[in-house]
This record gives C-alpha cells, sequence and structure tokens, in this order.
C-alpha cells in the first residue's frame, strides 16, 4: 500500500518531470496497470491535473478505475490520445509497435512497473529512421519515417530509479521497519512454521502504522471495551 501506491506514485512522476521538465496540468497522462503503483501514480497526475487514462487486462482492477472516474480503455485506443504514457503492470510488451504508430508527436514514453521489458524497445529501435540520445539527461529520441517523435525516459527502465531518486524516505522507512520486524518474528517462529509462503503478521502491520501515526502527530481513537467484545462477537 505505502511503498508502491505512495512511493512509486511520487517517485514516477518526479522521474518523468526531472527527465522531461513538462507540463502534466491538462495533459492525457495514460497508465498501463492499476495494481498499487498504478492506483498511486493515477492518483498525483490528477492531482497535478492531467486527464488520466487508464489501461487494465483485469476486469476488477478495470472497474475499481471506473468507479473511481478514471477514462479505461484499451491501448489501441488510448495511443493517439495520450501526451505521457506510463507502464506500471510488471508484464511486457504492454506498449508495442501498433501503440507507437498510433502515437502523436512529442509523446513521452515512462517504465515504472518492471524490467525493460514492458515497453517493446527492439520494435521502437526499428521504427526509429533517427535516434537523439541524450536530448536531455535520461531522454532519448526516436524519429519515426512520418517526422513523429517519441520520447523515451530513462532508457525503458524504472524512470522513478533512473531519473529521480526513488522513494522518499519517509515511505521507506515504513517499508524496512515491516521487513526488519518481520525477520524478527520469523526468527522467533520459525519452528512453528510450515514450509510456504507465511503472511506478515498483522500486529506487524498494525504496529508500524501506529508509530508512523504517532511520528506525524496523529491521534485516532479507541475501542472501547464493550466495541471490542461486540465486534469479536456474533450476537446483536
Amino acid at each position: 500500500m505505502f511503498d508502491n501506491r505512495y512511493g512509486t506514485g511520487q517517485s514516477t512522476i518526479d522521474g518523468i518531470l526531472r527527465a522531461t521538465n513538462a507540463m502534466l496540468a491538462g495533459r492525457t497522462v495514460v497508465v498501463a496497470g492499476f495494481g498499487y503503483c498504478g492506483r498511486g501514480l493515477a492518483e498525483r497526475a490528477r492531482g497535478m491535473g492531467a486527464r488520466v487514462v487508464v489501461t487494465e487486462v483485469d476486469p476488477v482492477k478495470a472497474l475499481d478505475a471506473v468507479m473511481q472516474g478514471y477514462t479505461v480503455t484499451t491501448m489501441d485506443e488510448a495511443a493517439p490520445l495520450g501526451d505521457v504514457f506510463v507502464t506500471v503492470t510488471g508484464n511486457r510488451d504492454v506498449v508495442r509497435a501498433e501503440h507507437l504508430e498510433r502515437m502523436r508527436d512529442g509523446a513521452i514514453l515512462a517504465n515504472s512497473g518492471h524490467f525493460d521489458l514492458e515497453i517493446d524497445l527492439v520494435a521502437l529501435d526499428r521504427m526509429a529512421v533517427e535516434v537523439n540520445h541524450g536530448v536531455r539527461e535520461q531522454a532519448d529520441e526516436y524519429v519515426f519515417g512520418d517526422g513523429r517523435r517519441v520520447l523515451l525516459l530513462a532508457e525503458g527502465r524504472l524512470v522513478n530509479l533512473g531519473a529521480a531518486e526513488g522513494h522518499p524516505a519517509a515511505v521507506m522507512d515504513m517499508s524496512f521497519a515491516v521487513q526488519a520486524l518481520t525477520t524478527e518474528w520469523l526468527a522467533r517462529n520459525h519452528a512453528d512454521l510450515e514450509p510456504g509462503v507465511a503472511e506478515v503478521p498483522e500486529e506487524t502491520d498494525t504496529e508500524v502504522a501506529r508509530l508512523e501515526l504517532a511520528e506525524l502527530g496523529v491521534g485516532i481513537d479507541v475501542l472501547t471495551p464493550d466495541q471490542d467484545a461486540y465486534l469479536r462477537s456474533w450476537r446483536p
């Protein structure tokens, strides 16, 4: 929730702005993938005044995006609409040749979800008649035969790392705290665990959230004994 949604959401925007100095307000940002990373990115792009279009393959996530007020469509339909395209899917070949062929002049391509496979770089190289490396730091310009240009950021690698500094410390401290406390829990309880994937204990997540709230100076309510008993009981 925090590392991907808030960390990736902010650091991806940071990377795009550092690499391009582009104005997002009034522009159309296409977010490919609506997992935690995609949700965070879409929220922050919308907060900066962008029109956000979401593409998805998962019906539940697509419906979630629709219910949050985003335009949801296919990458085929989004290709000629977008000014900025960001892949955050964890899959490969999300932006392919047929999409590149339909993009408008000046479109910006970035990846913030996976290895440099989400954008089909082989197709991009094949389609380009000219490549101008380093038109800006971490930005390469690909010129197509019809004169259209697209700008690839961070060589298609993670733009929030290649063109920015990754997640803010205020997010990573929570992730590392969960990891450290879970490692401690494993050391203490490994003899009682079956081989397999174990869930992070709920009390660990709760404790980290409680500590972060205290650091932020935020207070929350506490259940009364009667409320706690009511929630634990099946009786009305």
